[in-house]
């Protein structure tokens, strides 16, 4: 087992951000749009994407992928999924996953079919029209499904017999997105989409290396990462499985004990990022964080989603207020969190009014202690210009900011 790491909460958030593609200059547009490859290339980086089908500006899958690639636009990403270089499953949640990566995730598909299987076994002749219509037609959208019987889901509402079916059918890996258009999804067997090869390493590999090979991606997609995470490994396995996932790897040295000065929390880093976090924590004893332009991360963005690593780390508290009841929201529907160089230093909430092809900020807020000088002012500018940009709005407009007078 390795001995533990004591870094600054300044330096580990550098590196957390250096790590994720949030740090280094950004310019003015490239001359040049994205490619696919350019996309895949950050999806295979990051591990992985998360989608959400909310669309105040664009979706959070887009917001993510413009966060970091230069010229990336929303149609890489749908091409990448149609071109069957993508698929989507259960992650950190539903997200975009390289195709290879498949077979890793066997193990969760086998826990599915048997937590699901009294669920699905009660929807027997629904899941037999399904799998005949697709069987016939190919990949096919959910509107395409259609059957008069209604059912309780599993928040308690009533809903169609056939969604809840796809629903269920999707996360016991029976069936697979082929494409979207927008939000829709369009469903197919895996045997239309899925390589062969992938399919049959799916079968021939045992749960315990699947999830085992997950909990890997996870720890690369993660970087900085602690026990309690109740995401952990992101495989639907035992707390003690987890655990015990966590202790090989630190029997092995492959991950080291991680103190954050001033934090309780213990985190864990992987041995071979050593190097590169203690020269981010070097930097950051020195003082002074380089220009480096100003980003916007959507709600669910890849840095967001273990909220009290932020606060650990950034010294941010962020709750998406989305599900929020609107008289108890305090920065907005879509607050996105503003970073500027590895600082989190406020929230943006914004909504495209497509109509006017207008990007409006609703709230710019900056936290506590960050200073509203002409020079932060010029670089939150730059950036709304290049969101607005992106979103193929003509202009922008402010409605309101905290400070009151950041915005002339």
């Amino acid at each position: 087992m390795g001995s533990q790491l004591s870094v600054s909460a300044a330096g580990a958030a550098g590196f957390l951000a250096d790590v994720q593609h949030l740090t280094g200059a950004l310019g003015a547009a490239p001359a040049r749009a994205a490619t696919p490859a350019a996309a895949l290339r950050e999806i295979r980086h990051l591990e992985c994407v998360q989608i959400d089908p909310v669309a105040v500006v664009e979706r959070n899958q887009h917001l993510v992928l413009a966060a970091r690639v230069p010229g990336y636009a929303p149609a890489r990403l749908v091409e990448l999924l149609h071109r069957g270089r993508l698929f989507e499953y259960w992650a950190n949640a539903i997200c975009a996953i390289p195709i290879e990566d498949f077979p890793m995730f066997e193990g969760t598909r086998r826990w599915f079919q048997r937590y699901l299987a009294s669920e699905i076994a009660a929807l027997r002749p629904v899941v037999r029209r399904i799998v005949a219509q697709l069987e016939k037609e190919g990949p096919r959208p959910a509107r395409a499904f259609v059957s008069p019987e209604r059912i309780r889901g599993h928040w308690g509402a009533e809903a169609k017999a056939t969604s809840h079916a796809l629903t269920l059918l999707f996360r016991a890996g029976r069936l697979v997105v082929a494409r979207r258009e927008g939000a829709e999804r369009y469903f197919a067997l895996p045997e239309q989409v899925i390589p062969a090869d992938l399919r049959a390493r799916a079968r021939a590999v045992t749960t315990a290396d699947a999830n085992d090979a997950l909990f890997g991606k996870y720890v690369r997609a993660c970087r900085v990462f602690d026990a309690r995470d109740p995401r952990l490994g992101w495989g639907r396995v035992p707390a003690a499985a987890r655990r015990n996932a966590l202790a090989r790897r630190l029997r092995a040295g492959e991950i080291v004990p991680l103190r954050i000065e001033g934090v309780a929390r213990p985190y864990f880093v992987r041995a071979q990022d050593v190097d590169a976090l203690r020269r981010r924590d070097a930097a950051a004893r020195v003082g002074g964080e380089p220009d480096e332009g100003v980003r916007f991360l959507a709600p669910l963005d890849n840095l967001l989603w273990r909220r009290e690593r932020l606060s650990d780390l950034f010294g941010f508290e962020y709750r998406w207020e989305g599900y929020t009841p609107v008289s108890q929201r305090r920065y907005g529907h879509y607050a996105m969190p503003i970073l500027s160089g590895a600082r989190l230093i406020g929230r943006l909430d914004p909504r495209l009014d497509r109509e006017r092809g207008r990007l409006v900020v609703r709230l710019l807020h900056l936290e506590r202690g960050v200073a509203p000088t002409r020079r932060l002012r010029d670089r939150l500018a730059a950036a709304l210009e290049r969101f607005a940009a992106f979103h193929g709005a003509r202009d922008y407009a402010v409605e309101r900011t905290d400070p009151p007078r950041l915005w002339r």
